[in-house]
């Protein structure tokens, strides 16, 4: 399963709407997801979205569409 995840760059400031950025993951559930973030990279997860059907394909088409491997 494919997931968006949303995320701050730092866990020490506070979070701002506007600097929210986001990755792809290809993962079996979200907890796994989350927890492959959480260990290789220093970021402030939000938000852990699942994409599937429709959905999935309308961000494919986005330009920034990459599965991130850790």
């Amino acid at each position: 399963m494919i997931y968006k995840v949303y995320y701050q760059e730092s866990k020490i400031r506070n979070p701002k709407r506007e600097e929210t950025k986001t990755l792809y993951i290809e993962a079996n559930s979200e907890v796994e997801a989350r927890q492959r973030v959480e260990e290789n990279t220093p970021y402030n997860i939000e938000f852990v979205q699942l994409l599937e059907g429709n959905h999935l394909d309308y961000e494919k088409e986005n330009a920034a569409f990459t599965l991130v491997e850790f």
